[in-house]
């Protein structure tokens, strides 16, 4: 098993999962745009892989995009199937190639998570693992029930909050965590009762205004799109939900506990180097502060998009105002899209 941390990671550990590829590819889908991932999956296809994408009914301010994505990966040759309606959000983010590794991650195939935001994934061969994965894909591309079959995967609304209440309440040291998100009351009075205990609680995200005694800072250098927990230095939990009602009674989010040393190491690794800086940026003077990270993020993903668009157009480059006009209505549709994503508007 080993861990992806992004943006260090890049997109290679999955271009490489794709082209490897012998005999099929299933993939969950809730926001693509990558297009070096989209053309992997089709040269797939062309090498007589069989590959399936399962697409998730409806994102907030996306639909029109997420059908787009359908009508190209089914001209494309992928068999691509719709989830079904019954759950607020189809969220998770997976990956089965050859039904032999799994890849589960907290980041969409999208520039901005893969590039320009801490995020997270594992990779796992672990037969167990990939077989549950399996069932979970299966049973949502044919709109059928899971049940969880093992308890250590992770699966909302299946599991998650017993089993993430469980891996809170027994530790004995320290709970590091990633959450951009974490407003669960019940979750945060856990965490709460962790700390009185004499528990180190330290958390680099957004926590709700009842989280008193909880020590967090926001994430200073990147934008912040992960979901892990590290128990004691000794376990992880990582997946697409966040420690929020809605992800982990109402949506459909997919997560794993491991114990492999190599993750955790990497994992509590980098959570120290994000919690130094992090909280070195917070006790700057706000004179001094820099401009909030997500804002150069943008701009680097916005130079990235218009470069490659341009590229696959093949066409002479638009002039600059009509460009201009093109990508103010685009950052327009972005932010009111976060506004309305934002833990504020969900409550």
């Amino acid at each position: 098993m080993r861990a992806l941390v992004q943006p260090e990671d890049g997109v290679a550990p999955l271009l490489s999962g794709i082209m490897g590829a012998k005999k099929s590819v299933e993939i969950a889908i809730f926001r693509f745009d990558h297009r070096g991932i989209e053309t992997a999956l089709e040269r797939a296809v062309s090498r007589g892989v069989s590959v399936h994408a399962l697409i998730t009914y409806a994102n907030r301010g996306g639909e029109k995009k997420l059908r787009e994505t359908e009508a190209r990966l089914l001209a494309a040759g992928v068999s691509v199937a719709r989830t079904a309606d019954d759950l607020a959000r189809y969220h998770n983010k997976l990956m089965i190639v050859d039904r032999r590794a799994l890849y589960l991650m907290a980041f969409n195939c999208t520039h901005l998570d893969i590039s320009h935001s801490r995020s997270f994934g594992l990779v796992t061969e672990d037969s167990r693992i990939v077989e549950e994965a399996v069932k979970l894909f299966e049973a949502d591309t044919t709109r059928q029930p899971y049940a969880p079959g093992w308890d250590d995967f992770i699966v909302s609304p299946a599991n998650a909050r017993t089993r993430l209440s469980d891996f809170i309440n027994a530790a004995r040291k320290q709970l590091l965590i990633y959450d951009g998100k974490l407003t669960d009351s019940n979750i945060i009075s856990l965490l709460q009762d962790r700390a009185k205990a004499g528990i180190e609680v330290k958390v680099i995200g957004q926590l709700g205004r009842r989280a008193a005694g909880i020590e967090a800072v926001k994430l200073s250098e990147l934008r912040l799109h992960a979901q892990a927990i590290i128990r004691d230095g000794a376990q992880v939990f990582l997946g697409s939900q966040s420690l929020r009602r809605s992800e982990l009674d109402a949506r459909r989010e997919a997560g794993l506990i491991t114990g492999d040393s190599k993750v955790v190491k990497r994992l509590l690794d980098t959570f120290e180097a994000d919690w130094s800086s992090s909280l070195a940026a917070k006790e700057q003077p706000a004179e001094k502060r820099e401009a909030p990270a997500y804002l150069s993020a943008l701009k680097e993903a916005v130079k990235c998009v218009v470069k490659e668009a341009v590229a696959e157009a093949g066409d002479l480059p638009p002039a600059p105002k009509e460009v201009k006009a093109v990508v103010k209505e685009a950052v327009k549709e972005a932010v009111q899209e976060a506004v309305d994503n934002s833990p504020q508007s969900e409550k």
